[in-house]
């Protein structure tokens, strides 16, 4: 399967490296091929390919935004992603570490406002990109958990699979505007890490019985 990267950063990156070793075919999608980020990433990962923005959405089955969210309205504008499954990795962070929005919708809502021929799944949004590179926990008994969410079905089985590959146990908690408590949980573990000096090597757990 083929995935395009929008943002290629240190969320993007980890994922892409990961997925790309478990035999993904990653793209860089960008405009500017010479951009010192999309260069940084293709020294740490010669595999990665590079095409502009339209053409790597065309090209690729599944999308994945990991942006800094205050660019993504005018990144976003203009852009057929096809009723492809869109995978929104950003979060509206906002001063003193708040929501970027006022909790009054969620990032991934506006990202389907903004990109309205896409399926968006929120994912890959809980933990900081450390855990991305490689989730595995050798004395952990239990999976680390990726929650995601999403209007459609059909997409989100898409993604789950995607998560499942990553090394993540995949849990569907619902709809889109499920996404804005998804973004609450990405503020918890932010200040916990960027803010209070816990160390980021943590990830959540889905327990049933």
């Amino acid at each position: 399967m083929t995935l395009a990267f929008i943002g290629i950063g240190n969320v993007g990156f980890a994922l892409a490296n990961n997925l790309e070793q478990k035999g993904y075919s990653i793209i860089i999608a960008n405009d500017n091929p010479d951009s010192q980020s999309v260069q940084k990433a293709l020294v740490q990962n010669f595999n990665f390919g590079v095409l502009p923005l339209q053409e790597a959405i065309d090209t690729a089955e599944v999308i994945f935004l990991a942006t800094p969210f205050h660019v993504n309205e005018v990144l976003l504008k203009g852009l057929d992603f096809r009723g492809k499954p869109l995978v929104d990795c950003t979060n509206p962070v906002g001063a003193g570490i708040s929501h970027g929005l006022e909790s009054k919708i969620s990032g991934s809502e506006k990202i389907q406002e903004w990109a309205p021929t896409a399926n968006v799944v929120k994912a890959y949004t809980i933990y900081g990109f450390e855990n991305f590179s490689n989730p595995e926990y050798l004395n952990a008994k239990e999976q680390p958990s990726m929650l995601f969410a999403g209007n459609t079905t059909e997409a989100k089985q898409k993604v789950a699979s995607i998560i499942e590959a990553s090394g993540f146990y995949a849990k569907d908690v619902g709809a889109l505007d499920q996404a804005l408590h998804l973004e609450h949980m990405t503020l918890l573990w932010v200040k916990m890490v960027r803010r209070d000096g816990h160390h980021p090597n943590f990830m959540w757990a889905y327990l049933e019985k």
